[in-house]
């Protein structure tokens, strides 16, 4: 199985990472592209033009990568990194996980609330059970998730799941299957694997159990 739950797909083009040196799916690592000034871009949505230099949605490559100055080394060039870089990819990260919950709202693919998260997992509607990384373990515990590693996540707080949902805050989400649901899982997984962890908080991280 792979990072997320969701068995290989053989048809995903594989990259090598150039901090791990690992080949992996497309999906689990990051595009980073040369500008025209000679600095390293993210590039999430893989569209933009120039060789890409990937590497894999972990926190601790990200990291590697720039102390060792990797980037140079697979840019085949001197460029500059942003001191800001892993910073810049979380945060666009998490934009593309937010967005992508506000677009399925919109299609009613997906709900918040726990009266009727509850009612979507009693129905089996809901594909993905999101839980905000900073409520209450106990009003959380009263959910089980619907089944399979990549139906469960606590990659947002509430305060970014609210904003998803044009709340203030949010604690339970749930999203049923489809299109923008798979695309979300993708973009959750790399998420929580760039999410820096504070104290003994998890924020982020993908329950490795479910």
């Amino acid at each position: 199985m792979t990072r997320g739950g969701r068995a290989p797909d053989y048809t995903d083009p594989e990259r090598k990472c150039i901090a791990t040196g690992e080949v992996h799916p497309k999906r689990g690592l990051i595009r980073f592209v040369v500008g025209p000034d000679n600095a390293i871009y993210p590039d999430l949505a893989e569209k933009l033009p120039g060789r890409g230099i990937w590497v894999s949605a972990e926190r601790s490559a990200l990291e590697l990568a720039v102390k060792k100055k990797l980037f140079s080394r697979g840019a085949k060039q001197q460029v500059t990194v942003p001191p800001t870089l892993v910073a810049d990819v979380e945060a666009a990260l998490l934009r593309r996980v937010t967005d992508r919950l506000a677009m399925a709202r919109k299609a009613g693919k997906a709900i918040a609330g726990y009266e009727k998260v509850k009612d979507w997992l009693a129905q089996d509607k809901a594909a993905i059970l999101i839980q905000a990384s900073d409520g209450s373990a106990r009003g959380k515990s009263k959910l089980r998730p619907p089944g399979g590693r990549g139906s469960f996540f606590e990659v947002l707080t509430a305060p970014e799941l609210g904003l998803a949902f044009g709340r203030e805050h949010v604690i339970h989400a749930a999203l049923a299957a489809g299109g923008l649901t798979d695309r979300f899982r993708e973009d959750a997984v790399r998420l929580s694997g760039v999410r820096e962890e504070v104290g003994d908080n998890t924020a982020g991280k993908v329950s490795k159990t479910i």
